[in-house]
Protein backbone atom coordinates (compact mmCIF):
# COMPACT_ATOMS: atom_id res chain seq x y z
CA UNK A 1 0.00 0.00 0.00
CA UNK A 2 1.25 3.29 -0.86
CA UNK A 3 0.67 5.14 1.98
CA UNK A 4 1.22 9.57 2.00
CA UNK A 5 5.23 9.65 2.05
CA UNK A 6 6.52 12.64 4.38
CA UNK A 7 7.66 15.55 1.46
CA UNK A 8 10.66 18.20 1.59
CA UNK A 9 7.95 20.63 2.71
CA UNK A 10 6.82 19.02 5.59
CA UNK A 11 7.30 20.68 9.08
CA UNK A 12 6.93 19.30 12.10
CA UNK A 13 6.66 20.62 15.61
CA UNK A 14 8.14 19.75 18.55
CA UNK A 15 6.52 17.05 21.28
CA UNK A 16 3.14 17.70 22.23
CA UNK A 17 1.19 15.96 24.91
CA UNK A 18 -1.88 14.78 25.57
CA UNK A 19 -3.39 13.19 28.57
CA UNK A 20 -3.53 9.50 26.63
CA UNK A 21 -0.17 10.55 24.25
CA UNK A 22 2.64 12.27 23.43
CA UNK A 23 2.13 13.30 19.41
CA UNK A 24 3.72 15.55 16.53
CA UNK A 25 1.87 17.55 14.03
CA UNK A 26 3.47 18.03 10.91
CA UNK A 27 2.31 19.83 7.70
CA UNK A 28 2.13 17.95 4.49
CA UNK A 29 0.23 21.46 2.29
CA UNK A 30 -1.25 24.70 2.80
CA UNK A 31 -2.01 24.98 -1.13
CA UNK A 32 -5.76 24.35 -1.09
CA UNK A 33 -8.28 26.56 -1.23
CA UNK A 34 -11.21 25.84 1.37
CA UNK A 35 -10.81 22.07 1.86
CA UNK A 36 -13.69 20.44 3.00
CA UNK A 37 -13.44 16.89 2.63
CA UNK A 38 -11.38 14.05 1.82
CA UNK A 39 -10.86 10.11 1.04
CA UNK A 40 -8.28 8.06 1.00
CA UNK A 41 -8.25 5.84 -2.27
CA UNK A 42 -7.20 1.53 -1.77
CA UNK A 43 -3.55 2.21 -2.63
CA UNK A 44 -3.50 5.18 0.11
CA UNK A 45 -3.66 8.56 -1.83
CA UNK A 46 -5.55 10.81 -1.16
CA UNK A 47 -9.00 12.84 -2.81
CA UNK A 48 -9.83 16.09 -0.97
CA UNK A 49 -12.53 18.74 -1.89
CA UNK A 50 -12.09 22.06 -2.44
CA UNK A 51 -15.18 24.24 -1.64
CA UNK A 52 -14.66 26.59 -5.20
CA UNK A 53 -15.66 23.26 -6.77
CA UNK A 54 -12.44 21.78 -7.72
CA UNK A 55 -11.47 17.78 -6.80
CA UNK A 56 -7.71 17.45 -5.85
CA UNK A 57 -5.27 14.54 -5.51
CA UNK A 58 -2.59 14.19 -2.81
CA UNK A 59 -0.03 11.23 -3.71
CA UNK A 60 3.55 10.52 -2.84
CA UNK A 61 3.66 13.66 -0.67
CA UNK A 62 2.67 16.19 -2.13
CA UNK A 63 -0.64 18.08 -4.43
CA UNK A 64 -1.04 17.11 -7.86
CA UNK A 65 -1.06 20.22 -9.81
CA UNK A 66 -3.62 19.54 -11.70
CA UNK A 67 -7.38 19.40 -10.83
CA UNK A 68 -9.04 16.05 -11.47
CA UNK A 69 -11.39 16.15 -14.08
CA UNK A 70 -15.75 15.91 -14.34
CA UNK A 71 -16.66 17.54 -10.97
CA UNK A 72 -20.62 18.69 -11.91
CA UNK A 73 -20.84 22.53 -11.62
CA UNK A 74 -21.64 23.62 -8.00
CA UNK A 75 -22.69 26.97 -6.56
CA UNK A 76 -19.64 28.48 -4.45
CA UNK A 77 -21.01 31.03 -2.72
CA UNK A 78 -21.26 31.14 1.44
CA UNK A 79 -20.66 28.25 2.91
CA UNK A 80 -22.10 26.29 -0.20
CA UNK A 81 -19.79 24.71 -2.84
CA UNK A 82 -17.97 20.95 -3.49
CA UNK A 83 -18.33 19.95 0.10
CA UNK A 84 -17.82 16.23 1.13
CA UNK A 85 -16.57 13.34 -0.79
CA UNK A 86 -17.08 9.33 0.33
CA UNK A 87 -15.97 5.87 -1.67
CA UNK A 88 -18.34 3.34 -2.07
CA UNK A 89 -17.81 0.18 -0.28
CA UNK A 90 -16.51 -1.77 -2.94
CA UNK A 91 -14.04 0.83 -4.60
CA UNK A 92 -11.61 -1.28 -5.44
CA UNK A 93 -14.15 -3.01 -7.59
CA UNK A 94 -15.97 -0.55 -9.38
CA UNK A 95 -14.71 2.63 -8.63
CA UNK A 96 -17.84 4.59 -7.05
CA UNK A 97 -17.43 7.61 -5.19
CA UNK A 98 -20.05 9.92 -3.84
CA UNK A 99 -20.04 13.93 -3.47
CA UNK A 100 -21.66 16.14 -1.89
CA UNK A 101 -22.37 20.07 -3.15
CA UNK A 102 -24.37 22.86 -3.23
CA UNK A 103 -26.12 22.32 -6.80
CA UNK A 104 -27.87 25.47 -8.21
CA UNK A 105 -31.15 25.60 -10.21
CA UNK A 106 -34.60 27.43 -10.10
CA UNK A 107 -35.69 28.34 -7.34
CA UNK A 108 -31.63 28.46 -5.46
CA UNK A 109 -29.52 25.64 -4.46
CA UNK A 110 -30.14 22.22 -2.63
CA UNK A 111 -27.57 19.83 -1.18
CA UNK A 112 -27.39 17.52 -3.62
CA UNK A 113 -25.48 14.02 -3.68
CA UNK A 114 -23.84 12.98 -7.32
CA UNK A 115 -22.26 9.36 -7.96
CA UNK A 116 -19.27 9.20 -10.28
CA UNK A 117 -16.99 6.91 -11.67
CA UNK A 118 -13.37 7.91 -11.03
CA UNK A 119 -10.81 7.16 -13.65
CA UNK A 120 -6.87 7.80 -13.38
CA UNK A 121 -5.84 9.98 -15.13
CA UNK A 122 -9.66 9.82 -16.77
CA UNK A 123 -10.89 12.33 -14.16
CA UNK A 124 -14.76 11.62 -13.20
CA UNK A 125 -17.26 9.68 -15.62
CA UNK A 126 -21.00 8.94 -15.71
CA UNK A 127 -21.41 11.46 -12.91
CA UNK A 128 -25.56 11.27 -11.90
CA UNK A 129 -27.03 13.41 -9.45
CA UNK A 130 -29.29 10.71 -6.95
CA UNK A 131 -30.53 12.52 -4.72
CA UNK A 132 -31.62 16.27 -3.27
CA UNK A 133 -32.30 17.82 -0.01
CA UNK A 134 -35.95 19.86 -1.47
CA UNK A 135 -36.90 22.21 -1.59
CA UNK A 136 -34.23 24.40 -3.36
CA UNK A 137 -34.03 27.89 -1.68
CA UNK A 138 -31.75 30.88 -1.93
CA UNK A 139 -28.92 31.66 0.53
CA UNK A 140 -25.48 30.31 0.98
CA UNK A 141 -26.16 28.60 4.54
CA UNK A 142 -26.26 25.42 6.29
CA UNK A 143 -25.65 22.70 3.79
CA UNK A 144 -24.74 19.86 6.03
CA UNK A 145 -23.32 17.42 3.78
CA UNK A 146 -21.70 14.58 5.49
CA UNK A 147 -21.55 11.17 3.75
CA UNK A 148 -21.20 7.44 5.66
CA UNK A 149 -21.76 4.04 4.64
CA UNK A 150 -23.36 1.41 7.12
CA UNK A 151 -22.32 -1.95 7.15
CA UNK A 152 -24.90 -3.15 5.06
CA UNK A 153 -23.62 -0.97 2.63
CA UNK A 154 -26.09 1.29 3.09
CA UNK A 155 -25.57 5.71 2.41
CA UNK A 156 -26.43 8.51 5.04
CA UNK A 157 -26.09 11.80 4.24
CA UNK A 158 -26.58 14.98 6.36
CA UNK A 159 -28.93 18.00 4.95
CA UNK A 160 -28.54 21.39 6.91
CA UNK A 161 -32.03 23.37 7.03
CA UNK A 162 -30.47 25.79 5.42
CA UNK A 163 -31.04 28.66 7.83
CA UNK A 164 -34.96 28.00 7.84
CA UNK A 165 -35.39 26.10 11.13
CA UNK A 166 -38.80 25.05 11.20
CA UNK A 167 -37.59 23.32 7.81
CA UNK A 168 -36.39 20.86 10.51
CA UNK A 169 -39.59 19.78 11.38
CA UNK A 170 -41.40 19.32 8.48
CA UNK A 171 -41.17 15.98 7.59
CA UNK A 172 -42.36 16.19 3.53
CA UNK A 173 -39.13 18.96 3.79
CA UNK A 174 -35.77 17.15 2.84
CA UNK A 175 -33.66 20.77 4.72
CA UNK A 176 -32.43 19.88 8.33
CA UNK A 177 -32.50 15.98 8.28
CA UNK A 178 -30.04 12.76 8.21
CA UNK A 179 -31.50 10.57 5.11
CA UNK A 180 -30.61 7.04 4.52
CA UNK A 181 -30.57 5.77 0.91
CA UNK A 182 -29.30 2.65 -1.39
CA UNK A 183 -26.06 3.11 -3.10
CA UNK A 184 -27.93 4.22 -5.93
CA UNK A 185 -30.17 6.71 -4.44
CA UNK A 186 -33.23 4.21 -3.79
CA UNK A 187 -35.15 3.86 -0.69
CA UNK A 188 -34.30 1.23 1.61
CA UNK A 189 -38.10 -0.37 2.57
CA UNK A 190 -37.23 -0.38 5.62
CA UNK A 191 -36.86 3.10 6.36
CA UNK A 192 -38.52 4.59 9.34
CA UNK A 193 -41.36 7.05 7.32
CA UNK A 194 -41.60 4.72 4.27
CA UNK A 195 -45.68 4.04 4.04
CA UNK A 196 -46.31 5.63 7.00
CA UNK A 197 -49.37 7.47 6.96
CA UNK A 198 -49.69 11.77 7.34
CA UNK A 199 -48.68 13.14 10.54
CA UNK A 200 -49.41 16.26 11.66
CA UNK A 201 -51.17 16.45 7.57
CA UNK A 202 -48.16 16.04 6.10
CA UNK A 203 -46.67 13.02 4.02
CA UNK A 204 -43.28 11.92 5.55
CA UNK A 205 -40.20 11.86 2.73
CA UNK A 206 -39.58 7.82 2.64
CA UNK A 207 -35.86 9.05 2.77
CA UNK A 208 -35.49 10.37 6.13
CA UNK A 209 -33.89 8.27 8.86
CA UNK A 210 -34.00 11.23 11.62
CA UNK A 211 -35.27 15.02 11.87
CA UNK A 212 -34.47 17.76 14.14
CA UNK A 213 -31.23 19.00 13.02
CA UNK A 214 -29.71 22.34 12.36
CA UNK A 215 -26.37 22.07 10.41
CA UNK A 216 -24.70 19.12 11.05
CA UNK A 217 -21.05 18.54 9.58
CA UNK A 218 -19.77 15.80 11.19
CA UNK A 219 -20.97 11.79 10.54
CA UNK A 220 -19.53 8.69 12.05
CA UNK A 221 -19.78 5.20 12.00
CA UNK A 222 -18.69 3.23 15.42
CA UNK A 223 -16.20 0.81 14.33
CA UNK A 224 -17.58 -2.34 16.89
CA UNK A 225 -21.18 -0.91 17.27
CA UNK A 226 -22.13 0.27 14.07
CA UNK A 227 -24.45 3.28 15.47
CA UNK A 228 -24.41 6.33 13.90
CA UNK A 229 -22.99 9.25 15.56
CA UNK A 230 -23.14 12.82 14.82
CA UNK A 231 -22.36 17.01 15.25
CA UNK A 232 -23.92 19.43 14.72
CA UNK A 233 -23.95 23.35 14.93
CA UNK A 234 -26.25 24.96 17.16
CA UNK A 235 -26.97 28.99 17.09
CA UNK A 236 -25.14 31.20 19.09
CA UNK A 237 -24.21 28.11 21.58
CA UNK A 238 -25.74 24.38 21.83
CA UNK A 239 -23.72 22.86 19.34
CA UNK A 240 -24.66 19.19 19.71
CA UNK A 241 -23.43 15.65 19.77
CA UNK A 242 -26.03 13.11 19.21
CA UNK A 243 -26.56 9.41 18.62
CA UNK A 244 -28.60 8.69 15.97
CA UNK A 245 -31.85 6.63 16.48
CA UNK A 246 -34.45 5.92 13.07
CA UNK A 247 -37.24 7.86 13.13
CA UNK A 248 -36.36 10.08 16.17
CA UNK A 249 -36.77 13.54 16.34
CA UNK A 250 -33.52 15.67 17.69
CA UNK A 251 -35.17 18.97 18.56
CA UNK A 252 -34.48 21.77 16.73
CA UNK A 253 -35.60 24.71 16.86
CA UNK A 254 -38.49 23.45 19.63
CA UNK A 255 -35.48 22.18 21.89
CA UNK A 256 -32.14 23.54 21.87
CA UNK A 257 -29.60 25.19 24.62
CA UNK A 258 -28.46 28.14 22.19
CA UNK A 259 -30.27 31.30 21.52
CA UNK A 260 -30.30 33.55 18.25
CA UNK A 261 -27.28 35.80 17.36
CA UNK A 262 -28.82 38.84 18.18
CA UNK A 263 -29.25 37.41 21.80
CA UNK A 264 -33.04 36.73 21.74
CA UNK A 265 -34.86 33.44 23.23
CA UNK A 266 -35.59 30.37 20.12
CA UNK A 267 -37.26 28.33 22.72
CA UNK A 268 -37.41 28.43 26.24
CA UNK A 269 -36.94 24.16 26.05
CA UNK A 270 -33.55 22.28 26.38
CA UNK A 271 -35.55 19.42 26.22
CA UNK A 272 -39.06 18.09 25.35
CA UNK A 273 -41.14 14.50 25.26
CA UNK A 274 -40.69 12.54 22.63
CA UNK A 275 -37.40 14.24 21.54
CA UNK A 276 -33.79 13.01 21.62
CA UNK A 277 -31.28 15.20 23.72
CA UNK A 278 -27.97 15.17 22.87
CA UNK A 279 -25.08 13.12 24.51
CA UNK A 280 -23.34 16.35 24.71
CA UNK A 281 -23.94 20.28 24.70
CA UNK A 282 -21.09 23.12 23.52
CA UNK A 283 -22.01 26.39 25.49
CA UNK A 284 -20.18 28.54 23.87
CA UNK A 285 -19.79 26.76 20.20
CA UNK A 286 -16.86 25.35 18.40
CA UNK A 287 -18.68 24.77 15.28
CA UNK A 288 -17.97 21.32 15.16
CA UNK A 289 -16.87 20.03 11.92
CA UNK A 290 -16.05 16.40 10.61
CA UNK A 291 -16.12 13.36 12.90
CA UNK A 292 -14.06 10.18 13.15
CA UNK A 293 -13.36 7.12 15.30
CA UNK A 294 -10.02 6.25 16.25
CA UNK A 295 -9.80 2.39 15.81
CA UNK A 296 -6.03 2.04 14.87
CA UNK A 297 -3.18 0.76 17.00
CA UNK A 298 -0.23 3.71 16.21
CA UNK A 299 -1.91 5.92 19.27
CA UNK A 300 -2.79 3.08 21.66
CA UNK A 301 -4.35 5.28 24.60
CA UNK A 302 -6.59 6.98 22.06
CA UNK A 303 -8.14 3.72 20.36
CA UNK A 304 -12.00 4.42 20.84
CA UNK A 305 -11.87 7.81 20.52
CA UNK A 306 -13.93 10.26 19.11
CA UNK A 307 -12.66 13.46 17.37
CA UNK A 308 -14.55 16.55 15.63
CA UNK A 309 -12.59 20.02 14.54
CA UNK A 310 -13.76 23.10 15.54
CA UNK A 311 -14.18 25.85 13.15
CA UNK A 312 -14.98 28.35 15.95
CA UNK A 313 -12.33 27.00 18.72
CA UNK A 314 -8.80 26.25 17.55
CA UNK A 315 -8.61 22.59 18.69
CA UNK A 316 -8.93 19.61 17.82
CA UNK A 317 -11.69 17.96 20.48
CA UNK A 318 -11.01 14.34 21.41
CA UNK A 319 -14.09 12.79 23.42
CA UNK A 320 -14.00 9.61 25.28
CA UNK A 321 -17.26 7.44 25.96
CA UNK A 322 -17.90 4.62 28.38
CA UNK A 323 -20.59 2.91 25.54
CA UNK A 324 -23.23 5.11 24.66
CA UNK A 325 -22.71 7.77 27.45
CA UNK A 326 -20.31 10.93 27.19
CA UNK A 327 -17.41 10.61 29.41
CA UNK A 328 -14.56 13.57 29.08
CA UNK A 329 -13.03 15.31 26.42
CA UNK A 330 -9.82 17.28 25.62
CA UNK A 331 -8.44 19.87 23.07
CA UNK A 332 -5.61 18.86 21.66
CA UNK A 333 -2.91 21.32 19.15
CA UNK A 334 -4.67 24.29 21.10
CA UNK A 335 -4.05 27.49 19.12
CA UNK A 336 -1.71 25.38 16.29
CA UNK A 337 -4.58 25.32 13.58
CA UNK A 338 -7.52 27.47 12.92
CA UNK A 339 -10.89 26.02 11.77
CA UNK A 340 -10.21 22.40 11.47
CA UNK A 341 -12.92 21.43 8.94
CA UNK A 342 -12.46 17.43 8.60
CA UNK A 343 -10.48 14.93 10.63
CA UNK A 344 -10.27 11.43 9.06
CA UNK A 345 -8.14 8.50 10.33
CA UNK A 346 -5.48 7.50 7.28
CA UNK A 347 -5.11 3.86 5.95
CA UNK A 348 -1.82 4.23 8.31
CA UNK A 349 -3.54 4.96 11.61
CA UNK A 350 -2.49 8.05 11.56
CA UNK A 351 -4.69 11.47 11.89
CA UNK A 352 -5.12 13.64 8.94
CA UNK A 353 -6.43 17.47 8.83
CA UNK A 354 -8.09 19.78 7.05
CA UNK A 355 -8.27 23.39 7.84
CA UNK A 356 -10.48 25.88 6.11
CA UNK A 357 -8.89 28.97 4.67
CA UNK A 358 -7.73 30.35 1.33
CA UNK A 359 -4.62 28.87 2.13
CA UNK A 360 -6.04 25.93 3.62
CA UNK A 361 -4.11 23.08 4.76
CA UNK A 362 -3.89 19.40 5.00
CA UNK A 363 -2.13 18.18 8.40
CA UNK A 364 -1.00 15.03 10.08
CA UNK A 365 -0.69 13.86 13.46
CA UNK A 366 2.05 11.32 14.55
CA UNK A 367 3.56 9.56 17.54
CA UNK A 368 6.17 11.22 19.31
Amino acid sequence: MALLAAPAIVRAQAVLKSAKASYRLTMLTQDLEHPWGMAFLPDGRLLITERPGRLRLFANGRLERAPIGGVPRVQASGQGGLLDICLHPAFAENRVLYLTYAGPGDGGAATVLARAEFRDGGGLRNVQPIFEALPRTSGGLHFGSRIVFDRAGLLYLTAGERYQMQRAQRLDDLGGKVVRLRDDGSIPPDNPFVGRAPIGGVTPRPEIFTYGHRNPQGLALHPTTGRLWLVEHGPRGGDELNLLKPGANYGWPLATHGIDYNGAIISPNKSLPGMEDPVRVWVPSISPSGLAFYSGDRFPGWKGSLFTGALSNDALFRIELDGERYVTEERLIVDLLPSIRDVRQGPDGLIYLLTRSNSGGLYRLEPA
